[in-house]
Formats: C-alpha cells, structure tokens, sequence
C-alpha cells in the first residue's frame, strides 16, 4: 500500500504596509520558519488593506505616509478609539462594510493557520473565519503602547514583545493562558552577534577615528531628521555622520546639496541596515519597534528624538526604564547627550551593557518554533 506524502502546513500572514515594521516582522517569522523548518512548512503573506479592503480603506497604506505627518492627530484618533468598549464599536460598526472583503480574503487563501502582524485583521478575520476555523496566532507589533484592537479574546495565542505588553492584554481581559512574551521579532541578519566593527567601517567606507552617529527617521525618513543632523554637524563635535532618510527622496537630495562640516554619509532606503548599526557607535532616531529591537540586538546605545503619539509613547519609557538610551526631542537635548557620551566613556559603556541586556535576538526563532508546535512540526 502506497502512503500518501503528509500535507505540508501552509500559514496565511496578514500584514499591511501602514509604516515598514508590519511587513518586516511577518518577513522575520517567516525567514525563521525557514530556517526552522525549511520546506516542511509554506508560507504567504497578504496586505490585507491594499489587497481586500473596500475603498477608502484599501488607500490607507498609501496615504499612512501622510497621516503621520501631522502626529498630533494621529495622537488623538489613537487614545479616542483605544479601549475594549471602543474596539467592540468600531469593529461592530465596519463589520457590515467589511463582511463580503474579509469573507472573500479567507475563502481564497486557504491555509492551515492564520498569524496577524497588524492590530486591524484581527476581529474581522475572526469573524470571517467562523467556528470551524484553524488556529489564529496575533503577533503584536507594537512594543509597549498596544491598542485594544490587538486583543481579541477568540485568538488562540496572542504573542507580545515585552512584559508591560502582556500586562496590557491583561487589562483588556485576554486570558493569561493566551498571552506569551516572545520579544520583538527582527530578521537574522539583526539578530547576529556583532561583527568586527573595524572590518565593517572599512568595507562601508566609514571614518576610523571618530565616534559614528547613525541617524535614522524610520522607513519614510520622518521626525525633525535634518534639523538634528544640522545641530549634531555644527555642533563642533568631532564625529562622523550617516544618516538614512528612507523612502524620503526630498529629503535625501536636500540633505546631499550641503556642505557638511564633519564626515557625512547619507543614504535613502537601505537593506543594509544591521550593518550599519554594527558599525555604529551611537543611534539617534524615531521610536519605532523594529528598530528600537535592531539597535538593542546590536548593544547600540539609542536616543530618541521624535515618537508617533500613542503607539509609540511607551517606547521612550521602555528604553529610558531599561537603560538603552535617553529621550531627546529637540536637537540641542540629543547634542548634548552625544557630548555627554563621548566625554564619558565609562557612561557610554554602560548604556552599550543595558543594550545587551534588554536585547532578544531570539525573538523571531521563538515565534517560529511556537507556530511550527501549533501546525504539528518540531524542530
């Protein structure tokens, strides 16, 4: 008798490109369920906005961009529609608009196992699902400042980067059983040991003999990127600059027409990123997830100097609480904790140990190995 060959698990990932982190985090689980399980697992990743959302939410990610400019804002749409009675409103309130999109989504990606990197999939794919669904994992994104939206009850596993997360999905009364903190997952490259920084200098084209700032507006180059990098160059700090303005080609060619006092190494979207935080030795920018986790995997001591009210207002407690860094929000705060810095090593050097211990360059290989235990594989 001929055994037919076992069914190969296949994991539906929902993201959207509303900012880079949820993109990057679904590709970091599914670079480590590879590495994990190679082709014993499959894997898809779906925008669930741009792709089956009803217009005008499928432009959401295409306009995220834009609506983050004005963070005050965004600020207040957060904390208004925070909150379990305020979640149970909206999604029972677009459950109607969405009801056909959603239903349509799950029929024509069949899978095993849903995981959700993005807080708004989770209540409507949920309830496309139905009873007779297959396991649905959330992996929450956001480090500390969660929103309610995350915590959906129905969820199987809700898996969180830090412990004040899951404090908070126990505040909107997820069972404990349900919640795990697995930390943020980054890819392997952000996760490796750091390298020979010398080496890496010299490959990069980097100055040798100075402190190297390294500062970042994250995916779309936001935040008061240039005025900092203005003040840190006239300064008279003794440092070399690279500064990555993502997909923010303006500013890259307005930040490439003048003439820098120090060492200057401008960059627009970049791969190369875990390279450059190797290479490093101080990183000023935004307070987002990702790459707060990149910058603690690579004991690269952080200060922030713009935040997305809300969802990122924990992020500053998070850093300052563990000791990785400083808020700085006006340019002369983040020139004076370089000068601080680079007077007091020893100071410095401190900061460089909470970054190793706060770090969990595991985090996206425990993520996998959980799902892959939920779909019936070990490693």
């Amino acid at each position: 008798m001929t055994i037919p060959p076992a069914k190969t698990p296949h994991i539906l990932f929902l993201f959207s490109n509303t900012g880079g982190g949820h993109r990057a985090s679904a590709e970091a689980i599914i670079e480590s369920l590879k590495l994990e399980f190679g082709d014993s697992i499959s894997t898809e990743m779906v925008d669930f906005l741009k792709d089956y959302a009803p217009p005008p939410y499928n432009h959401l990610p295409a306009i995220y961009p834009d609506l983050v400019r004005v963070p005050e804002l965004w600020g207040v749409g957060f904390h208004v529609s925070n909150g379990r009675r305020q979640a149970r409103i909206m999604t029972s309130t677009l459950w109607p608009l969405v009801r056909r999109a959603a239903r349509r989504l799950v029929r024509e990606h069949p899978s095993d196992m849903l995981v959700s990197v993005h807080a708004l999939a989770n209540s409507f794919a949920l309830k496309a699902l139905g009873k007779n669904r297959p396991p649905f994992i959330t992996v929450v994104t956001d480090m500390v400042s969660t929103h309610a939206l995350w915590y959906d009850r129905q969820a199987d596993l809700i898996l969180v980067p830090t412990e004040i997360a899951r404090q908070r999905a126990l505040e909107y009364a997820m069972p404990p059983e349900k919640v795990r903190v697995v930390g943020q997952p980054v890819s392997e490259r952000c996760s490796a040991p750091p390298g020979d920084k010398r080496l890496l200098r010299q490959q990069l084209n980097w100055p040798q003999d100075k402190v190297v700032v390294l500062l970042v507006g994250g995916g779309e180059g936001m935040g008061p990127l240039a005025e900092t990098a203005r003040a840190i160059d006239e300064s008279g700090l003794d440092v070399g600059l690279v500064i990555v303005t993502g997909r923010n080609v303006r500013l890259e060619a307005e930040l490439k027409s003048r003439a820098w006092e120090n060492p200057t190494l401008i960059y627009g979207f970049t791969q190369d990123m875990p390279f450059f935080m190797h290479a490093a030795d101080v990183l000023v920018t935004k307070a987002g997830p990702g790459t707060i986790a990149e910058a603690l995997n690579a004991a690269l001591p952080i200060i922030l100097y713009a935040k997305l009210p809300g969802q990122e207002d924990g992020n500053v407690s998070f850093v300052e609480q563990v000791g990785a860094g400083v808020w700085a929000p006006e340019p002369l705060l983040v020139v004076r904790t370089l000068t601080r810095w680079i007077c007091r090593p020893a100071e410095r050097a401190k900061v460089i140990e909470n970054c190793r211990r706060a770090a969990r360059p595991e985090a996206a290989r425990t993520i996998a190995r959980i799902l892959g235990a939920q779909v019936g594989l070990s490693k």
